[in-house]
């Protein structure tokens, strides 16, 4: 069975630890491969690894970074559809919903390329008397980036692409529900020109990620999870003095009114409680109905609901592909079981659907 390991100094590298994790396909619920869940030994040699790189990347001009991320958004758009399936094969959602989540992380690749411009600091003068004014923009050192298994592009391109252009080096730890993707990423930034040590990725679970909020070398880290795990990383973060942002969980309520165009209301609720499976921060979980229109915006979404082409993501006709892992699914029933046992109406029931050969997924 195929091992994914760590991405560091420019390769991929065994790492130490015995512990591994079952990577599968959410479509057919079969096991796909393993991945190696790093120790702390682990994360320490990427971060070396980064420390050393950043004395050269840190010097160098912006516009030679600029260069290098305008080569890595050519390889993305080269590479797209091999990135997408391997969203697709790990995660489960729909080819078109992981196409375009590569889309808005590549947005920020484009972002970045202006490095050049964003860096410009600022002079003011005469601020007081005989006083002038400076601001100049100097990179950390090593950051770190800790995301979610839900967007395994996009995520972590919201936060390497800046953090790198403006001359920082990076430790990625992606989900490890579904790590190809990043570690793909990471083969592209090298193949752009991208420096060893720069970007690194290393697999692993808890003990991956308290072993970045513990090491002082780390400057700063970003968080994209759950509300509880977000509410761990800030304060841990903070308690070894680093710099962090931690974006915790969300869903979202939708009202709509009563002079409304019903069916874009119906339309748009199906696409934000759907897409991606629910699986992200935007999913559109409540909808509250202003006047005497709940009834009719009930009938118009059972009917589009019970219409749903749920199926495999590779099936370009699939509307909603498979949640991640069988315990996310039982997570998703024990919400709707709760919901009929406190004495909600249940409209539509996919709690038991089964598709013919993918009875597992």
């Amino acid at each position: 069975m195929k091992l994914i390991e760590h991405f560091v100094n420019g390769k991929i590298i065994p790492g130490s630890s015995d512990r591994k994790g079952k990577v599968f396909n959410p479509a057919t619920g079969e096991q796909e491969s393993e991945v190696r869940l790093a120790s702390k030994s682990d994360l320490d040699q990427a971060v070396e690894a980064a420390k050393k790189a950043f004395e050269t990347w840190s010097a160098k001009p912006p516009l030679q970074r600029a260069r290098i991320i305008f080569k890595f958004k050519e390889l993305i758009e080269k590479n797209s559809d091999e990135l997408t399936k391997l969203i697709v094969s790990e995660h489960g959602k729909v080819f078109e919903d992981a196409r375009g989540s590569l889309t808005r992380g590549l947005e920020v690749v484009e972002f970045a390329c202006g490095i050049p411009h964003l860096l410009k600091g600022e002079y003011s003068e005469n601020v007081g008397t005989n006083v002038d004014s400076w601001s100049m923009r100097q990179p950390l050192g090593v950051v770190a980036g800790i995301t979610p298994f839900n967007f395994p592009a996009m995520v972590p391109m919201w936060m390497f692409p800046i953090a790198i252009a403006c001359g920082n080096t990076f430790i990625l730890k992606p989900s490890e529900k579904d790590p190809s993707c990043p570690l793909r990423l990471a083969e592209l930034l090298s193949e752009a020109g991208l420096p060893e040590g720069v970007f690194n990725v290393v697999n692993g679970d808890k003990e991956a990620v308290d072993a970045i909020l513990e090491n002082k070398d780390i400057k700063a880290v970003s968080f994209v999870g759950s509300t509880p795990i977000a509410k761990y990383i800030y304060e841990n973060s903070a308690k070894n003095e680093k710099r962090v942002q931690a974006l915790g969980g969300a869903k979202n309520h939708l009202v709509v009114m009563p002079d409304c165009d019903l069916d874009g209301a119906v339309n748009g609720l199906m696409g934000a409680a759907y897409g991606s499976a629910g699986e992200r921060c935007m999913a559109q979980s409540v909808a509250v109905a202003v006047g005497d229109i709940g009834d009719e915006l009930v009938s118009r979404l059972s009917k589009k609901a019970e219409a749903l082409k749920v199926g495999p993501g590779m099936d370009k006709t699939s509307e909603m592909g498979p949640l991640v892992t069988k315990e996310h699914l039982e997570k998703v029933k024990s919400y709707v079981d709760l919901g009929v046992e406190e004495g909600a109406k249940l409209v539509v029931d996919g709690r038991n659907l089964k598709l013919q050969g993918y009875e597992n997924g």
